[in-house]
């Protein structure tokens, strides 16, 4: 599971959360926020109002959370997802004293390493993010 400074990076980078069924989450800066939650259809549903979206918590939980807005959340991107989001310029993901993606912009090879492959996946679409906002809108 890509990591919660990671997660915060992509955030404040700019990478927008939609929120579906099997999306994992945590609720950030509050003692809970080690505590990770799964959206489901069965135990936390995302309620979209015209103020906002808003988390459901169907049932019972362990603190008796009824809801929380989609801004007091941090969205903990799945593998798939950010190689969905690295989308063309998604090159490999290889196993070599942990995990290397490479991808491509702009006829330039980048390559992000980690421990783990969510986390190497999360660091290439750090850099895709941040090198975007340095291009700006085209």
């Amino acid at each position: 599971m890509i990591s919660t400074a990671l997660a915060r990076a992509l955030r404040d980078s700019g990478l927008r959360w939609r929120p579906t069924a099997g999306d994992a989450f945590r609720i950030d800066g509050v003692e809970a926020d080690q505590e990770v939650y799964i959206l489901s259809d069965m135990t936390v549903e995302a309620h979209d109002y015209g103020t906002g979206t808003v988390l459901g918590f169907n049932g019972t939980t362990e603190w008796a959370l009824d809801s929380v807005a989609l801004d007091d959340t941090l969205w903990l991107p799945h593998e798939h997802q950010l190689r969905q989001f690295l989308a063309a310029t998604f090159r490999s993901l290889t196993a070599q004293d942990g995990f290397v993606v490479e991808i491509e912009t702009e006829g330039q090879s980048h390559v992000f390493g980690a421990d783990d492959a969510a986390n190497a996946y999360a660091r290439a679409a750090l850099y895709l993010l941040d090198s975007l906002a340095v291009q700006g809108p085209r």
